[in-house]
């Protein structure tokens, strides 16, 4: 699906998404990413829901984001909060939901100018 947002100068906006990809700012990946209104992290190694661990969001706390949102794939899933507990610790929010409409949801924060995160999965 394709997503049709007026313009983000300077921003990563997501402008695309499938069921095995994902496209910010017209590049396209093939790969769980985490995407920022200032910067994609292609490096991120979490593969899918299932692989997720306590360091994935350790890692996406350190960059001291508002709000987490957290596309868990085709799928809408919730992530135990055990693994959120650096983000809890550091007042950080996190919203589990499937994948399209974290990408949604991210387009739409990220135009009113909110510092976040969109920790996106494949599957």
């Amino acid at each position: 699906m394709k997503l049709h947002l007026t313009q983000a100068a300077g921003q990563q906006l997501i402008t695309g998404y499938g069921a095995d990809w994902i496209e910010v700012n017209r590049i396209r990946f093939t790969h769980s990413l985490l995407v920022q209104p200032v910067q994609v992290h292609e490096d991120w190694q979490t593969r899918d829901f299932n692989s997720l661990s306590a360091a994935d969001f350790e890692r996406i706390a350190a960059l001291k984001p508002e709000l987490v949102l957290l596309g868990t794939g085709a799928q809408h899933r919730f992530i135990h909060p055990k693994l959120t507990q650096s983000l809890t610790a550091a007042g950080i929010s996190v919203e589990c939901m499937a994948t399209p409409a974290a990408c949604r949801t991210y387009n739409i924060l990220m135009a009113e100018g909110r510092d976040v995160i969109a920790a996106l999965l494949l599957s």
